[in-house]
């Protein structure tokens, strides 16, 4: 699978991920009111009006973009509707060709770990049916608990020819409470750093890993260390546009050849109609002010490798 998406990323030139991050208050008033209308004040309206609206942007943006990221805690907090909207979003990326990261960030040991592997990236067999209960393409994974936490994902991601983003060095504010505490001369997300590089040797794509990282856009001189720590490793890299970063930032994140990250926007895409730059779309046209957000983002950072 990191070989598709390192070939929907040269194909689209636009090295970029839309997290599909939906909030209650990100929802264009008449999707919400119409779903109200058809099923009461209750969790299964807000989860078609959680769906349509994903619809509508993916719609308007699939055919820019490499990949989606929808972050399954947004979707958790509508209960079992959202949970059916966040499968129902997956089923449809994966109709329009898009790979898709689902932000879970598990960490877990044993059977837990592996349970959850099989929910997300792998298959149940029920007599002689194998079924995906997810399917998504890629998995977020928390390593605080080391390689008994990890390995179980990376069992199935060989099995299922998929992958995995070990959380390395994140994006928030008090991240360097743990992150960045100095072990053996070296902060601690070094050492992560290099045991993902470690966990990707054994499954390896053409030219990058399917173990990847997750390292924050607003810090960049440590991703500047972190890329050198990992070459083969994919980037995953959050906090781009709503948390600072911007394309001029992330440079040193990717390779000489242009690749190596991926870069993700959640609410500066998903909630572009909000901004005064794309005020004008009105929140009716919340789609398409998503797309031109998307063509300004993609422009942003690939003018930022091209003049690097």
């Amino acid at each position: 699978m990191i070989n598709k998406l390192v070939s929907k990323i040269k194909k689209t030139n636009a090295p970029i991920v839309v997290g599909l991050d939906p909030m209650l208050n990100y929802l264009p008033k008449h999707l919400l009111d119409k779903a109200v209308a058809e099923q009461g004040e209750s969790l299964e309206a807000v989860s078609e009006a959680v769906w349509q609206y994903n619809k509508a942007i993916v719609d308007a943006t699939y055919d820019l973009i490499p990949a989606v990221k929808p972050q399954i805690a947004m979707y958790e907090q509508f209960g079992i509707p959202g949970l059916i909207a966040y499968k129902k979003t997956v089923d449809y990326c994966k109709e329009k060709d898009l790979v898709i990261i689902g932000d879970i960030k598990r960490g877990d040991i044993g059977s837990t770990s592996a349970a959850y592997a099989t929910a997300h990236l792998g298959k149940i067999k029920v007599g002689n049916t194998e079924i995906a209960p997810f399917n998504e393409d890629f998995a977020t994974v928390n390593p605080y608990l080391g390689s008994d936490g990890i390995n179980p994902f990376i069992d199935v991601c060989k099995a299922e020819n998929k992958g995995i983003f070990v959380l390395v060095k994140t994006s928030n504010p008090s991240s360097g409470e743990f992150q960045d505490r100095i072990i053996d001369g070296k902060p601690l997300y070094e050492h992560v750093g290099e045991q993902v590089a470690k966990w990707g040797e054994d499954h390896m794509g053409d030219d990058y890993s399917y173990v990847g990282a997750v390292v924050g856009a607003t810090y960049p001189e440590i991703g500047k260390v972190l890329r050198k720590v990992m070459p083969k490793t994919y980037i995953l890299v959050p906090g781009y546009g709503a948390q600072g970063g911007k394309g001029a930032d992330l440079v040193h994140y990717f390779n000489e050849d242009g690749l190596g990250a991926i870069v993700n926007s959640s609410r500066g895409i998903i909630a572009a109609y909000k901004q005064e730059k794309y005020a004008s779309y009105g929140e009716a046209n919340f789609a398409d002010a998503s797309r031109a957000a998307v063509k300004d983002m993609i422009e942003d950072i690939s003018n930022a490798i091209s003049s690097r």
